[in-house]
């Protein structure tokens, strides 16, 4: 019994365990910091390349000079752009109104969403102006977060599917032909 006391007072008097125990208490915070970085910067990435995209995009729509593009004529050349979308054109999509100035009463909070859990999406919003009228194009964008249970990916605002919504829109007036 002597024996067995000697042993634990000599071993916790060591000091050769020290630096491991600060590792484990430290290390799952740095993990947890590097993951959030990453995770942030991964979102703001799909947002810059989906708000230039569209901005290129509706570049093109404002000088085409009367033509009528079509939904998926659009979805393309912005999905063709957003290179950091996965799957871009199952999670896009486009909402564009013409705005009458007479009676402009705003626009709603919320975007228009693909929704991932419906099988079947509702019908978009989307309409071609005429020349000089004032357009508000809103495009939306559902992506999974690269680590959803951890640090910032699990205090996202995710939507009934899992996934996160990135929305860039845009204001512009169609070019007189």
């Amino acid at each position: 019994m002597l024996n067995f006391g000697k042993k634990i007072w000599k071993l916790g008097r060591s000091e050769s365990g020290a630096a491991s125990v600060e590792f484990v208490i430290v290390f799952p915070f740095f993990v947890l910091i590097f993951l959030s970085a990453f995770e942030v910067a991964m979102m703001n990435t799909r947002a810059v390349m989906l708000e230039r995209a569209m901005d290129l995009t509706v570049r093109e729509i404002r000088l085409s000079s009367g033509a009528t593009l079509d939904y998926n004529t659009i979805q393309g050349r912005i999905c063709g752009r957003a290179t950091m979308i996965e799957d871009c054109e199952n999670v896009l999509r486009i909402e564009l109104t013409a705005i009458d100035m007479n009676n402009f009463a705003g626009i709603t909070d919320t975007a228009d969403c693909i929704r991932r859990d419906l099988p079947v999406q509702p019908v978009v919003k989307f309409e071609n102006g005429s020349e000089n009228e004032l357009m508000l194009i809103r495009v939306c964008a559902v992506v999974d977060p690269f680590f959803p249970n951890f640090g910032v990916g699990r205090s996202m605002p995710l939507d009934a599917s899992g996934g996160f919504q990135i929305v860039a829109s845009s204001a512009f007036v169609n070019e007189p032909v």
